[in-house]
């Protein structure tokens, strides 16, 4: 087996991370939500990301590579510029990460040129994303509508926005600079 490219098991590892840390904000919000409808739904979506983080690892290691530990991966660069206080602002939050995770992913594979392996792990991962942006988009939607305000939403989306395209384009400069401007 070739040596595995530490740029890539790195890049991974963060997937791996950014998958570990949504499921922590998904632990939250079942811990919050009393919702019956929404405790199914996170509870599916809670499976899917760890499942996701399964997935990266293995990948990882059937490449023959070793998990990195990300000590300042996507969402603890989130958790620097804002924490969220209401059910509202972690479900425009977590719509938000899952933009940027399906983002993320389409761009991988357009600008990596992934092997087979690793492009049928990163259309698992995408198709799941479809369903968890659509999900808690709506679910925000009606909370927001019970609240009053419909508005509320997509205000709090946009909050969101904001900083992940701070955040992202600190992440993406790391990216260039390991892989050169073929990522740009």
């Amino acid at each position: 087996m070739a040596t595995p490219d530490p740029r890539m098991i790195e890049l991974m590892s963060y997937y791996r991370d950014a998958e570990l840390h949504g499921a922590t904000l998904l632990l939250r919000l079942i811990k919050m939500m009393d919702d019956p409808d929404a405790q199914v739904k996170l509870a599916a979506h809670l499976a899917d990301e760890t499942r996701h983080a399964w997935l990266w690892t293995k990948r990882i290691n059937e490449m023959g590579g070793e998990p990195m530990k990300i000590a300042d991966g996507y969402q603890k660069r989130v958790g620097r510029r804002t924490i969220p206080r209401s059910i509202l602002e972690i479900l425009a939050l977590t719509v938000v990460v899952e933009e940027r995770s399906f983002a993320r992913y389409v761009e991988h594979m357009e600008i990596h040129n992934p092997d087979p392996q690793t492009l049928e792990v990163l259309q698992d991962v995408t198709n799941d994303e479809k369903w968890h942006m659509s999900w808690i988009r709506n679910k925000l939607v009606e909370l927001a509508r019970q609240e009053g305000d419909e508005s509320l939403a997509e205000k709090a989306i946009e909050k969101y926005r904001l900083i992940d395209a701070e955040v992202y384009g600190e992440l993406k400069a790391k990216e260039i600079e390991a892989f050169g401007d073929t990522v740009a």
